[in-house]
């Protein structure tokens, strides 16, 4: 995040995390994270960190190294996808979409140096130049219920058909705005244009932390990979080849014999699953809350861990929403337990909607 632009939501109350590109709340959390879930939420998405992809050879490039198909990746479409390893395990799970400069790949911050690192790796003696493109533009997050009606009175927007269904791009003006599943946008704009359009969302929706566009994109399916649980799951143990993650007719890219062997052998065994848990009576420190990668606990496992957190995040009404990998069949049949056989029991256990598959029962 720019000093400038961190300034700017310092006036606008912002209190930031540890981490100084990640605000943690506007001095009302739990109100926040009510927003999200019943009215919409103006969230700042700096957390999150931009790669840039231009060349002649930027989309054969990406198409040899990403699992989407980066063709279906344009000014007026984005598709999620992972960056594997040669053994098919994600390294990182990503939005991907075009600007007038090429591609743009959105991915958690933390992340965006390796991923650049071991992609350009890659290059070789082709036509493409990998960049860190975070500065270019201020990343605004809207979520919740009224998201939609809302930004079209914001945007000065025709009502009917005004904004794109998911994963469609909007570009108005300078801005370009991203339909996610679950009714969220991104509003992706030019750093002279963030403040103004700020005020103006500012006043119809309820300015949030990052926790409450963290809580939206696990209520919507996303799962959004980080450096505790890299390498531990194929894609489709993330759901990505339900919602157009993953080209199975694009040919070879890094990792593509594992994915395609588990696709069409039938061997997958693991889904993400979305769950709550109730917050821990011993949740006065944060050793006592859901991180990702924690294990998770069946009975039918002798001891053995059946699945582990991807994401978690506070919940509207207290405890904590997350997205886990589990097997399917224990899922099915046993209780499942946060850290040990004997731990926190996981409630309201089921594949998420954006997987458009039907609920399993726990």
């Amino acid at each position: 995040m720019n000093d400038d632009w961190q300034s700017f939501l310092s006036g606008q109350h912002a209190a930031f995390a540890a981490d100084p590109a990640r605000v943690q709340h506007y001095g009302d959390a739990s109100g926040e994270l009510s927003a999200a879930a019943s009215t919409a939420v103006l969230c700042d998405l700096s957390h999150c960190g931009v790669l840039g992809f231009a060349g002649d050879d930027a989309q054969s490039f990406l198409q040899g190294q990403l699992t989407c198909d980066v063709r279906e990746a344009t000014r007026t479409a984005s598709r999620p996808g992972a960056l594997c390893t040669p053994k098919g395990r994600a390294l990182a799970t990503f939005r991907l979409w075009q600007d007038a400069q090429g591609y743009l790949l959105q991915l958690p911050a933390d992340l965006l140096e390796p991923v650049r690192k071991r992609l350009s790796m890659y290059v070789l003696r082709a036509k493409v130049k990998v960049s860190d493109r975070s500065a270019d533009s201020i990343r605004l997050g809207v979520a919740g219920p009224k998201a939609a009606t809302g930004l079209i009175e914001a945007l000065g927007l025709a009502a009917a058909g005004a904004l794109p269904d998911a994963p469609g791009v909007l570009e108005h003006g300078r801005i370009q705005v991203l339909a996610l599943d679950g009714g969220r946008f991104e509003l992706v704009i030019p750093p002279d244009e963030a403040r103004a359009l700020w005020q103006t969302l500012a006043g119809r929706f309820t300015p949030a932390g990052a926790p409450a566009w963290q809580w939206s994109a696990i209520a919507a399916g996303e799962a959004m990979l980080g450096v505790p649980t890299q390498d531990q799951f194929v894609p489709q143990m993330l759901n990505l080849d339900l919602v157009g993650g993953i080209g199975f007719d694009k040919g070879c890219y890094t990792g593509q014999e594992i994915v395609a062997r588990t696709q069409y052998l039938g061997k997958l065994k693991q889904r993400l699953f979305s769950a709550h848990l109730p917050r821990p009576a011993a949740a006065s420190t944060t050793e006592a809350l859901p991180r990702p990668g924690d294990l998770l606990f069946t009975a039918d496992f002798d001891g053995q861990s059946t699945g582990m957190i991807v994401d978690a995040a506070p919940a509207p009404g207290g405890g904590f929403d997350l997205l886990a990998v589990l097997r399917t069949d224990s899922a099915a049949r046993h209780p499942v337990h946060w850290q040990h056989a004997e731990g926190a029991l996981l409630e309201r256990l089921r594949l998420p909607d954006a997987a458009r598959v039907a609920p399993v029962s726990a």
